[in-house]
């Protein structure tokens, strides 16, 4: 485990890092659920021209994340310390779990 003080200097060295803060499978199930539906709401935001559907997106992918984290893995989320890296962490998972590499 890492030391929250730590600064990683790669997405490479903190994805594991990122992955150990998701241990919870309620906090994963609800990180992937977010994410689709992030996903869904912008196709149709586009399909649809519905532009003012855009402005819901980071309450969508965040909502359901920190649900998970304040809630069931009951931690600070990532995105504090590592916003960019959190959000890389978010789509490689989301990734991982649709292909199984991940477990839900």
């Amino acid at each position: 485990m890492n030391d929250k003080s730590q600064q990683f200097t790669s997405f490479k060295d903190f994805y594991p890092y990122y992955l150990a803060e998701h241990s919870d499978i309620t906090c994963r199930r609800l990180h992937v659920i977010g994410s689709a539906l992030v996903l869904l709401v912008l196709i149709v935001a586009l399909l649809k021209k519905q532009y003012m559907l855009l402005w819901s997106l980071p309450l969508i992918g965040y909502g359901f994340a920190w649900i998970g984290h304040f809630f069931y893995e009951k931690n600070r989320p990532a995105t504090f310390q590592y916003p960019f890296y959190s959000f890389m962490g978010d789509w490689v998972m989301f990734w991982q779990v649709i292909t199984g590499k991940v477990k839900i």
